[in-house]
């Protein structure tokens, strides 16, 4: 696999003159905050780097661990195993896609989605993958794991214009992600694919039936990584998010419609969906709260 990667990847380079030009100056994360600036529905965000924070700006050791483990359970199990692209997922993503006869997913792990936002376009090629991929092994290096999950969980995508835990949390809790209970992570976790399409849980003020079995799914997981018991799951299970007006604790099924299809005119196919085919052993995963 890595072959494959970085054979390609040399030919980016030659593309841009020189390996200079293509690398970005990695360091300026260390020192500087990245500013989402969103321009609507329609238009692709941009992200911008400042020197001051941004309001709502959540540093990791303020993000308690297990709301960290519900978001990296749903989008990116191995992240601190592997070295910035997933290559198991990766060959799964093909397969799958394969006989699907359609791109299914991605596979992007966390490291690259952060590339990709701070530093690539949105257009779908090959050459802006190989990039990205070429790229995540590299800000690896620079950054660390712990700086990566931060400037995520600060840019992420949680909602019509909102970015980041911080404002997330405030705007569909009231309260900052220090407080925020296992389940209330879990929503922010499901939310992730396609904010726009998967909020309308909040603004109906009901889980739909998406909702409820991607959120029960993430806290099983977050048992399995051990972030939770399961009578710790069970009782986050049993209380109620404050937005219900209708509320269900019964336990979902495994799968269903995905109803909110028809809500809003999103593709909502996020590019990744990285969720391990076989659950490995909370070892092998993650950390442990």
């Amino acid at each position: 696999m890595k072959t494959r990667v970085f054979f390609p990847a040399l030919l980016i380079l030659a593309a841009c003159g020189s390996g200079q030009g293509c690398v970005p100056k990695f360091t300026d994360l260390k020192k500087k905050y990245p500013h989402v600036i969103y321009h609507g529905r329609k238009a692709p965000s941009e992200v911008v780097l400042k020197d001051v924070p941004p309001r709502y700006w959540v540093p990791i050791s303020a993000i308690p661990k297990r709301v960290q483990g519900a978001i990296l359970v749903s989008e990116d199990w191995a992240f601190f195993q592997h070295e910035g692209y997933d290559e198991k997922q990766i060959q799964e993503a093909i397969k799958e896609s394969i006989e699907a006869g359609k791109l299914t997913r991605g596979a992007s792990t966390i490291t690259q989605q952060v590339v990709r936002n701070l530093y690539l376009s949105k257009e779908k090629s090959l050459g802006r993958k190989v990039h990205e991929l070429w790229l995540s092994t590299k800000i690896e290096k620079v950054i660390g794991k712990q700086k990566i999950l931060e400037l995520y969980l600060n840019i992420a995508e949680m909602g019509e214009g909102i970015f980041g835990i911080g404002e997330a949390s405030q705007k569909y809790f009231q309260k900052p992600p220090s407080d925020l209970r296992a389940k209330e992570a879990a929503f922010l976790a499901m939310l992730l694919p396609s904010p726009k399409r998967y909020s309308i849980s909040y603004t109906r003020g009901e889980l739909t039936g998406y909702a409820r079995r991607t959120m029960r799914s993430i806290l099983n997981k977050m048992v399995m990584a051990r972030y939770l018991t399961p009578e710790e799951r069970d009782q986050e299970w049993a209380t109620p998010l404050s937005f219900e007006k209708k509320v269900d604790v019964s336990i979902p099924p495994e799968s269903g419609p995905d109803e909110e299809g028809a809500e809003d005119e999103e593709d909502g196919a996020r590019e990744s969906e990285t969720q391990p085919a076989n659950s490995p052993e909370p070892s092998q995963s993650l950390q442990s709260s």
